[in-house]
């Protein structure tokens, strides 16, 4: 605890990361933008508005180039899906994952296809080199202990006794894990899918950290600390806006205690609170929740994989209470 304190205090007295890069407020809006038009399915409108994020940005997160493959194979533009397609493989797109998806099934039986399977090894060592590797060992150790950890709260058998084990043998690891992450953060920026190719890992450690009890988190100083920090790297495009969103709805239910919804992942909002949750979601850039919904029918009605940001048993709509 007090080398954290240590760190914070340095870092409060030091020059922040920074990082040479596009505003991704404008980014995410345009996503936004797009999405708003598939769910009208003015597909077209919505694959020029990728287009010109695609070209306009040197970072583009993987599922832009998902969404954007899919849509120009369902509108039949083979050329523009092969290219797009190729991006996302330089982005991280496995094959296995590719292979499974529907909306490109005629492009898997042409020529295109077998020329992309020919240069998958290379492509997918150009992603391989982007990533700073030594940083990725370094996160993923850290979400191994993490889990480790947290699997042992499962042997608790009552709310009290896993608010005591949370307590005094959680979040004695977990400061020592955000004490790793500041060092990190201030070195590198945040680790997250630009810079180690996974959004998850970290974003589940601050999630654990965040969720450690109630009075634990009312007492917590280091995430207040780190929340604007947080909404610099998603300014920067260095963390995702909805792993953002997750992280701080982790604390904001925690802290509250209620029942009550915020962001509408962990629970669905009340219809008297969707307009507080839509603002919230439109304060972290994230879609609104009738987006949300009408991208499901419309993955539903044509095939397309939006690859939905949140629990991964969850790819349904949110339902108001």
């Amino acid at each position: 605890m007090y080398r954290l304190a240590f760190l914070l205090l340095v870092m409060m007295g030091a020059p922040g990361f920074s990082q040479d890069s596009p505003d991704y407020q404008h980014y995410h809006q345009q996503v936004i933008a797009a999405e708003t038009l598939i769910t009208q399915e003015e597909y077209r409108q919505a694959l020029d508005i990728y287009n010109q994020l695609i070209v306009s940005y040197d970072f583009v997160f993987l599922r832009e180039y998902q969404v954007a493959t899919q849509l120009a194979a369902y509108l039949g533009d083979n050329q523009k899906a092969a290219d797009y397609l190729r991006k996302g493989i330089r982005r991280g797109w496995k094959k296995k994952s590719i292979k499974k998806n529907e909306v490109l099934s005629a492009l898997r039986k042409g020529d295109k296809w077998k020329s992309i399977q020919k240069e998958y090894p290379e492509l997918r060592s150009e992603y391989e080199a982007s990533l700073n590797q030594p940083l990725r060992k370094q996160v993923k150790k850290m979400i191994v202990k993490d889990q480790k950890k947290a699997f042992l709260a499962l042997f608790t058998f009552s709310p009290e006794a896993q608010d005591r084990y949370a307590e005094n043998k959680f979040a004695p690891h977990s400061e020592r894990q955000l004490a790793e992450f500041i060092e990190i953060l201030g070195t590198y920026g945040y680790p997250g899918e630009q810079l180690i190719g996974n959004d998850v890992w970290m974003s589940t450690i601050l999630s654990h950290h965040n969720s450690i009890s109630q009075s634990y988190a009312e007492k917590d100083t280091i995430y207040a600390w780190l929340k604007p920090k947080l909404m610099e790297a998603v300014n920067n495009g260095q963390l995702s806006s909805y792993h953002y969103a997750m992280i701080d709805e982790w604390y904001l239910q925690v802290v509250d205690d209620t029942g009550k919804a915020f962001y509408g992942f962990l629970d669905a909002p009340m219809e008297s609170r969707v307009e507080f949750t839509n603002q919230l979601r439109a304060d972290a850039w994230i879609r609104p929740i009738e987006v949300r919904n009408g991208l499901v029918d419309i993955q539903e009605s044509t095939g397309i994989d939006f690859y939905f940001e949140g629990n991964p048993w969850d790819g349904g709509k949110i339902e108001i209470r």
